[in-house]
């Protein structure tokens, strides 16, 4: 059998990791869908677009939470942040690694609107999609990439069950 060009082979990978793209409302502790936000699979992680609305104005910590339960109006039901394999800390600037979780912040404006969307090199579409799901979980302060358990980010204060 004859193999594919490397170019070819190259745009079959990334159209097929453009397909899987999941979706999931995000929601507020009462219930009320704030936004939206959307996963797409890419070869070496997942893009994520967040767009919010009805958040404080400021920064807020973003994070992939372990499971896809966003049922408690503080939403701990979604567990902690996911860790993957090893036993790494949380933060981005953290020198000794970042867990799978560790996401940039969420800038929201003075009208209480946000949107971003970030690339994760930390963990792939099937680590969130595991048979539990995950959740992707906005919380109400910055995160300072390092400091633990969570970089000071305090309460959530939505969440998107991802599936």
């Amino acid at each position: 059998m004859r193999a594919l060009p490397l170019f070819l082979a190259a745009a079959l990978a990334t159209s097929s990791a453009q397909a899987q793209t999941t979706s999931a409302e995000l929601k507020n502790g009462t219930g009320e869908i704030v936004g939206k936000v959307s996963l797409t699979a890419a070869p070496k992680g997942v893009l994520v677009r967040v767009e919010a609305k009805g958040l404080t104005p400021g920064w807020h910590g973003l994070h992939f939470h372990e499971k896809a339960d966003c049922s408690k109006a503080d939403f701990t039901s979604a567990g902690g942040h996911t860790h993957g394999t090893d036993d790494r800390l949380h933060g981005l600037l953290n020198p000794k690694a970042n867990e799978t979780g560790d996401l940039p912040n969420l800038y929201v404006d003075g009208q209480g609107m946000g949107a971003t969307e970030v690339f994760s090199s930390l963990i792939t579409m099937a680590a969130l999609r595991d048979a539990d799901g995950s959740a992707v979980v906005i919380h109400a302060n910055a995160d300072d990439h390092l400091t633990q358990p969570i970089g000071g980010a305090g309460p959530r204060v939505a969440c998107a069950e991802v599936k």
